[in-house]
């Protein structure tokens, strides 16, 4: 239950960036970096630390900027349900490695709970930036103290990690309803309710 529950956790830090959670996952467990991470573990450690550094720092920095927030969105929506899935089955390892054994077969389940996590927190964001043209800057500083904090979490406290995993998903389809109820209102009245019928300009 602990490892599912640190799972939770950092697939969530994989809905709000791809390369900054790899990159902590990994300084975490200095000994062995990403010798047991799924996909990481075929890439040499130099090679591995030199790409999440450097996209590290462009989700940092790049984020802050329109230009780099449609950027970081598009790659994301992609990458999203992969680091989130790899987040997932890293710490369920990590943590409860005596459950893995017995039932392997819970990799898939908590690969495939954590990628569709991540993706669906990843494509909220998405949705509120189309609707703000860009996220607020507060918002993104969230988005980076949310996700190191999830990661740690997942390390030392599970419950709690998994308690914010929770309320972030509830959020996120939450305002998911929010958001498409907003973009329904665009459509002009006896025409279906079509946002995008007749319309020229792009969102």
């Amino acid at each position: 239950m602990v490892g599912l529950l640190a799972a939770l956790s950092a697939s969530a830090a994989g809905g709000m960036r791809i390369a900054l959670p790899l990159l902590l996952i990994g300084l975490l467990r200095v000994d062995k970096l990403w010798s047991e991470i799924p996909l990481l573990s075929q890439v040499h450690p130099q090679v591995a630390i030199s790409i999440l550094v450097s996209w590290s720092l462009l989700e940092l920095f790049g984020s802050k900027t329109f230009v780099g927030q449609r950027v970081l969105q598009t790659v994301q929506i992609i990458f999203s349900p992969i680091v989130g899935a790899i987040m997932g089955i890293a710490i369920a390892q990590v943590s409860s490695i005596d459950e893995i054994t017995a039932h392997p077969w819970m990799l898939w389940i908590i690969g495939i709970v954590g990628g569709l996590l991540a993706l669906v927190l990843q494509l909220v964001q998405a949705g509120w930036f189309y609707r703000l043209r860009g996220l607020p800057m507060w918002v993104i500083f969230v988005q980076d103290v949310l996700c190191i904090s999830l990661v740690l979490f997942a390390f030392d406290a599970p419950r709690q990690g998994a308690l914010i995993a929770m309320l972030l998903l509830w959020l996120a389809i939450r305002s998911s309803k929010d958001w498409y109820a907003w973009y329904r209102s665009q459509g002009i009245p006896g025409d279906g309710g079509n946002p995008r019928r007749r319309k020229r300009d792009p969102d």
